[in-house]
Parts: C-alpha cells; structure tokens; sequence
C-alpha cells in the first residue's frame, strides 16, 4: 500500500457561502482509533449545498450533545460504557475530523474508499478493504439533529479522511459504518449507492402502527369530549408516562406562562399525543410537543377540523414526526390504519413529482425495479427536456420489467384529480405541492414528502384527509446501513446500474462549478468527484466528446462505465 503524503488536495467549507480547494491540507497524526481513507470518489448531494448555504446553521453541523456507548461484549464495538457520559463527550471533541460549528469542514457523504492505515486500536477494520461509508450518526445526537460524516465530522471530498472507529461502529449491534464492498463494481456505481439509499429507505423505512413502548403518552380533550378507548391502546404498548390535559388549558395556548396541569411540563415532548377533538389550533399548539418520532392520533368524534392546519414539513422529514386519525371515538382505528412501512403497494397508481431531476430519476428506477404487481407510474416535472431524458433512460427499462409509464409535464396538464393516485412521492421542496398531494391522493393513499424541507418550513394541509380519508404524509432524512446493503446487493447484481443517474464528473478544481449546478438544478443527473485528479474541471457527459475524448470512447450508449472512469483515471496517472 502506497504511504499517504503529508499534504493532500480538499474542499473546505470555512463559511456560509465559501467554498476553497486546498491544495495542501496537511494530513493529522492517526491516533489509536484512526482510520485513514483514500477517497476514490464522491458524490455531490444538494445536501451539500444546504450545507453550504446554512453551514453553522445547519443541524447536523452542530456539537453533539451525548455519546451513546458501545454495548457491554462489543469489543471495540463505539465508546467505553465504563466512562461517563461527560467523558464519552471529551473522547469525542478530541478526534481530530470532529469538526462542530463553528469551525470549517470538509463535504461529501456519498464515498466510496480504500483503507490504508489504521491505529494500533482498530479492532474491525482491516488495511486495504473497499468501503462504503454509511454517514448517518444516529447514535450520535445534536440538539435538534444527529451528527454525519461531511458536516460535522469532515467527508470525502479529499483525498484522505480519518474516521474514529468509535465512531463508525453501531453502538447497539456492533455492525460497521464502513461497509465491505467488492473490486469490480466502478468507484460511481459505489459512490452513488449512498443517494439511492436514501430513496430505498424512503420506502421501507417502518412506520410504528402502535404506542411507543415505554414512551412518553400525552392525551388532550376539548372541554366538551371524554377520552375513551385508552384502555385497549394502552394494553398493547404500555407508556412509560402518561400527562393529561385539556385543550383549554394555558399550557396549550401559545405565547402565554404555562400554568402546569399534573405530569405536563413546559418544554416536554411526547412520543405520542391523542387528542380528542378537532380544533385547527389546538393541533398546531401540540405539533411542537411532538418528540423525534412521534406520532400524533386525532379523534374527532364525527366533527370536521375546521381549517387547514400548518403542519412543520422540516419536522416531518428530519424529525419523522407523523399524523394520522380517526372520524370515530376510539385512537386505536387511526393507529390501525397505519402501514408497516411506505413501501409501495400492488396496484398502486405512483406519482413522482419531480421525475426528471437526479432523485426524482432514483425513484422512478427503483419504482420499475421493485416487482411491485399492477403498478403503474406517473413521472411528473416541468422541464421537457429533462422529460425527454427521463424517457430516453427509463421508459425502455420500465418496458422491460413490465411496468406501465407515463411522462408528463404538469406546465401542459396540470394534475388532475379525476385520476386519484395510490402513491405520490414529492421531490420538490414547495409546501403547496405536499398541499396539494394531500388533495389529490386516493383514500388510504400515502404522500412521500421525499424533498428536504428546513425544520420550521410550514405548509396548511387539509387534515381531514388523513381523518377521513387514511391518508398518510411520510418523510425520512439519509438511510440506514440496511439500506446501503439492499441497494449494495442490486448494484453487485446487475438488477440496478446506479450509472444511470450520473451527469458529470470533476476533479478537485471543478467542485465549485458543480454545487453551482446543483443548487441551481442545472445539471441532468448526479456529479461525481474524482479527488486524484485535483486539476480535472466540472465535464458534463455530454462535453466529454469535444473535452476528453479518449474517455468519451468508453461511454456505454452515452451513460457512464468502468472503461470510461478507467480511461479518465488513467489521465490523472499521465498514461
């Protein structure tokens, strides 16, 4: 294995807004924990130009708040139980990738790497090993987030990265963040499972169909309503806590001193809340008390919630907050309305709104791949070329698997609600459109709110759909390492080539130039970093003819490839 040089090329965020190709960042000391990467590509998200734009503002770049310790019997498997929490913490601000606002950061979180060193400590990794990086810290929570690798602890768009294995291991199983994948695939197949992992975890994410276990319950009525039905839904998943209030209570009005009612707190959060009535105000004073997770049950008794309620679309994507409800007396119906998760389901009418854009084309993939009986699909955008290409990429791969498509400009014809859809899933981040997918979704449809909105991003939605109706609002943020493994599987078995949604590669001098194209939705498809080639500017596919054509001859029917990211690799090495 060749040493890693003292200095390397990178991309730092030092500020909102700034972004600055180092050409030699010095590489630290590996300490006992240590795990030095050479990054052979990465992918540009539009989470990474959120990042860009909110840097300290945003949540995943802030300090973590605890460190959750490995279990007893995992053997290098997170951070000692033995030690305190406040020493856990200190272990942490001592890594030297750890990097909470307000100091700069490295991006990128779609890698994919090789190991070349490790610290004396490592227990699980091995020098030389292939990965993924799974970047998603959990385990590892900020005040109103959780930490991931390219925020708060540095990514890889640079040439090297060190990772803590404390770090990198599920503390609870013990299973890796960095996950062993094979020589043959191209560096873009891998690099780009970490976005189509988001879009797998998207659907089959669980949804909790039941109290929380041990959690924390509160139960609100209007003045003019008895909770009833408690005792079965209890019965099944027993809360930890339990706090009742009324909707008239000053606790419950916003803006005024709370006057505590027994078992309510001021800043408390629920992992439940049941309310029994129907008021619109009532339901958006209780939305904030909503923990990380929680799910809020509305009983209406038969009355209509008298207006749309402003729902936090931020909180539901980052958060996975979740509503749902019953016209009856009894919150054990809503909950049984819930689904085990927000796959899709046989005869589905899908919707994909956004079709055209680089996510928008992962979900109509994985849609005509997923064997789902009698599905048909809807991809739905503004943009007639962008269409064009969806077309041109999809159409005769949905042919293949039996899937009927159907591509359509919503400029041209509006949707319509003449047709309901079973299924839509919104990759535009406009609350109108989540609004509007409420309306137009068939009962017991499901909205994938797939877009990721800020937390505190409000949107009015007609919740006498969900009440009514069974409609369900979902919404996740990254994915799990089960994710990553599902869609590792389809790539190392030919059932998806994530190729297909790759527009554009560059070298280190061309990054800039790419998170202008993505934040400004200029490019086709994903851009692929390639950090050995520190002079290589921003090349979409279709310039490489005029631009590089040695690597164009590998092109694979214009879609990118092994030989062609081979050819362009071997210009960097002066072949």
């Amino acid at each position: 294995m060749t040493p890693a040089p003292p200095t390397h090329h990178a991309i730092l965020f030092p500020a909102a807004d700034q972004v600055v190709h180092v050409a030699d960042k010095p590489l630290p000391e590996l300490g006992p924990h240590s795990i030095l990467l050479r990054t052979e590509a990465c992918g540009i998200c539009f989470s990474d130009t959120k990042l860009l734009h909110a840097f300290d503002r945003h949540p995943r770049k802030s300090a973590v708040v605890a460190v959750e310790a490995g279990a007893a019997g995992l053997a290098g498997g997170g951070f000692d139980p033995g030690q305190s929490p406040e020493a856990r913490l200190a272990e942490l601000a001592a890594v030297t990738s750890y990097v909470p606002a307000p100091r700069p950061t490295v991006p990128g979180h779609e890698p994919v790497a090789r190991i070349v060193a490790v610290g004396p400590a490592v227990a699980h990794h091995a020098v030389g090993e292939r990965v993924l990086v799974q970047t998603d810290y959990r385990h590892l929570p900020t005040a109103t987030s959780n930490a991931a690798f390219g925020y708060n602890l540095e990514g890889a768009l640079q040439e090297y990265v060190v990772v803590d294995e404390r770090v990198a291991i599920d503390p609870a199983t013990g299973e890796r963040f960095l996950i062993p994948v094979k020589e043959a695939p191209a560096a873009s197949q891998l690099a780009l499972i970490e976005p189509w992992a988001c879009v797998e975890a998207a659907y089959a994410w669980p949804e909790r169909q039941g109290l929380k276990p041990g959690g924390r319950l509160l139960v609100v009525t209007d003045p003019d309503r008895a909770p009833t039905g408690l005792d079965r839904l209890v019965a099944a998943a027993g809360p930890a806590r339990l706090a009742r209030a009324t909707a008239s209570d000053p606790q419950l009005e916003p803006g005024l001193e709370p006057e505590l009612a027994p078992g309510l707190e001021a800043d408390d959060r629920f992992d439940d809340i049941v309310y029994f009535g129907s008021q619109a105000g009532v339901i958006e004073t209780l939305g904030p008390r909503l923990a990380a997770g929680g799910l809020m049950s509305l009983v209406t008794g038969g009355a209509a919630i008298d207006r749309p309620v402003q729902i936090d679309l931020g909180r539901v994507h980052y958060d996975l907050i979740r509503y749902c409800g019953t016209a009856g007396n009894d919150p054990a119906e809503a909950y049984a309305r819930l689904p085990a998760s927000g796959e899709l389901r046989p005869g589905d009418r899908l919707g994909i709104v956004g079709a055209a854009g680089p996510m928008g084309l992962m979900h109509t993939m994985r849609a005509a791949a997923s064997g789902v009986p009698g599905l048909a699909i809807e991809a739905v955008d503004v943009d007639d070329a962008r269409l064009a290409h969806l077309a041109a990429t999809v159409g005769p791969f949905a042919a293949g698997h039996g899937v009927p498509i159907r591509f359509r400009n919503s400029n041209a014809e509006p949707l319509a609600d003449d047709r309901p859809y079973g299924y839509l899933a919104v990759m535009v981040p406009a609350p109108a459109l989540i609004a509007e997918a409420v309306r137009l979704v068939d009962d017991g449809g499901v909205v994938n709110a797939f877009a990721g909105f800020a937390v505190g991003t409000m949107a009015p939605l007609d919740l006498n759909a969900v009440v009514g109706r069974g409609v369900y609002l979902v919404g996740t943020s990254g994915s799990r390492i089960e994710d990553m493994k599902t869609m590792l599987a389809k790539v190392e078995s030919g059932v998806i080539d994530t190729n297909v949604s790759l527009d554009a590669v560059t070298g280190m001098a061309g990054v800039a130039d790419a998170l202008a194209a993505v934040a400004g939705r200029t490019s086709g498809g994903k851009i692929m970093v390639y950090p050995s080639l520190p002079d290589l500017g921003y090349t979409p596919l279709a310039a490489l003819a005029d631009r590089l054509p040695q690597v164009a001859a590998h092109l694979d029917a214009g879609r990118w490839s092994l030989a062609a990211e081979q050819a362009l690799l071997a210009l960097g090495k002066g072949e």
